[in-house]
């Protein structure tokens, strides 16, 4: 059984004033260091046999806190971006909606291809989904922790689950340094354990659906 489980990196400044961030290389602020330091054991007991993370600043530092505890490198895989947000990358969904009104609306109503110079949906799905299996390809019956993004881990997983948009629509988005676990079974491919898993660092109780 190879199990991954992919990992949303910790909280930005762009993220507290919900500013997109999609490819811009931001950095982690104090939150973020903290809740990467409040997960990182909690996944470091999963006795992880690999870390591959996006080569963006806030998931490869996210990955370091616990490449710290277990001793593992962090490989870099640019497949595991974020989505390419285009024009609105830098904006808030305010100054996205005020500039750019009508791929404003279809991207909120879950449009593939918004416009704008936005990435689509499927072709997101697809890169992240060769990354992700990449991963498990090279670390077969292991556990790979995968330090990544938001709509990535969801895309990417949807992908390898075989589910369409409509229903990813439906799954929650993954909080700042949760994650979701994948099992690889034999006969049975790619099926989803948990989702959303993580632990505020005010206190030690994990949490998750």
């Amino acid at each position: 059984m190879t199990r991954l489980l992919l990992w949303r990196h910790g909280n930005t400044d762009w993220n507290a004033v919900d500013r997109v961030q999609g490819q811009t290389d931001t950095a982690l602020n104090d939150l973020g260091r903290e809740q990467a330091l409040a997960a990182a054991p909690l996944l470091a007991a999963m006795r992880p046999d690999a870390i591959v993370a996006s080569d963006l600043q806030r998931a490869r530092d996210t990955a370091d806190t616990l490449a710290a505890l277990t001793g593992l490198p962090v490989g870099a895989d640019p497949r595991l971006r974020e989505r390419h947000y285009g024009l609105f990358q830098g904006l808030t969904s305010p100054e996205i909606a005020e500039r750019y009104p009508a791929e404003y609306a279809r991207w909120r109503s879950g449009d593939q291809s918004p416009g704008c110079e936005v990435e689509s949906l499927d072709d997101m799905g697809k890169r992240m989904a060769e990354a992700l299996q990449a991963a498990a390809d090279v670390n077969p019956g292991g556990t790979v922790v995968i330090a990544t993004h938001g709509g990535a881990a969801r895309q990417g997983m949807g992908h390898l689950l075989g589910w369409p948009t409509s229903i990813l629509h439906t799954v929650g988005p993954l909080q700042n340094c949760h994650w979701t676990e994948l099992r690889l079974e034999a006969g049975r491919g790619w099926r989803l354990r948990a989702h959303n898993v993580g632990v505020n660092p005010a206190t030690t109780i994990p949490a998750g659906i």
